[in-house]
């Protein structure tokens, strides 16, 4: 029995160590830290991270203020503080408190000083200012968002990537993502009841990526998307599993027609998909 009780004892202390405080100290928007907490903490299953933000950290007023949080609901402190004087304030801090305190850029900055023989410039945020790439990201979000879903077939040229797929496999959330890289992308939904537009099959300069699905996973995602609402003919058809299989075959005979090259998003999360376009695209470009 006693050892029972110790099991239970040793199981409610790990259940209570899986929530943990994070505190985020950027003197940016934080967007570097906050992808890579994401990153490490889905290595643990079990971790819940509770995520305490403190972006654009400048000044030792909005400094102390934040230690002052800190000393609040200790935890893991990850930072990106370039200003000495800041970053040695919370430094000696975090050390007094007993708290783990991790520069996350520290061996990437170092590596590229060694590679470069350059220095540093020890300007916060360097990465978002106002630049020719952050304006053609703009445009790239602005080019998206105007074709969408089958908007504007006749303006397809000037894309980047157009994707072509059937309904519910992620075109749209995975072009606002290549979007947000600055990649211009369009996506062409595939119709069981009409031909692709004609356009499609002229373009030259866009990479046209063919996005599938696996049937059984289309039918949960359409009948999810139906929820309680009337079904009529149409939106049974919509989730009938014979009915998606032939769209699937149907897509997959119109990509390998045309010699398409061809995602299958079953099991990817958007991240993957754009990587993988991302890749494909790189690769044509260095032809």
């Amino acid at each position: 029995m006693k050892t029972v009780k110790n099991d239970k004892t040793a199981h409610a202390k790990r259940s209570l160590a899986t929530f943990f405080h994070v505190h985020l100290v950027s003197d940016s928007t934080g967007e570097t830290l906050n992808a890579m907490l994401k990153a490490t903490a889905s290595q643990f299953a079990a971790a819940k991270p509770l995520e305490h933000i403190y972006a654009l950290v400048r000044s030792r007023a909005q400094m102390e203020k934040t230690l002052a949080e800190i000393e609040a609901s200790p935890g893991l402190v990850l930072y990106t503080i370039l200003n000495p004087e800041l970053r040695r304030l919370l430094e000696i801090r975090c050390s007094e408190l007993q708290t783990p305190a991790i520069s996350v850029l520290d061996p990437l900055l170092h590596a590229f000083t060694d590679f470069l023989g350059l220095e540093q410039t020890l300007r916060p945020g360097a990465q978002h200012q106002l630049d020719d790439a952050y304006f053609r990201r703009i445009a790239a979000l602005d080019y998206t968002l105007s074709h969408d879903d089958g908007q504007m077939v006749w303006d397809l040229e000037p894309a980047d990537v157009v994707l072509v797929g059937i309904s519910r496999t992620s075109k749209t959330p995975t072009c606002m993502y290549l979007a947000n890289r600055g990649i211009k992308a369009a996506n062409v939904p595939l119709v069981p009841t009409s031909d692709p537009p004609p356009e499609l099959f002229n373009l030259r300069k866009p990479l046209i990526v063919g996005l599938v699905a696996s049937p059984e996973r289309l039918a949960q995602i359409r009948q999810s998307r139906l929820g309680g609402m009337n079904a009529e003919t149409a939106a049974e058809e919509y989730s009938d599993l014979d009915v998606i299989r032939k769209e699937v075959l149907r897509a997959k005979r119109l990509y390998a027609k045309n010699r398409w090259p061809t995602i299958d998003v079953t099991r990817k999360s958007v991240e993957e998909t754009a990587a993988a376009i991302l890749t494909k695209l790189s690769a044509r470009q260095n032809q």
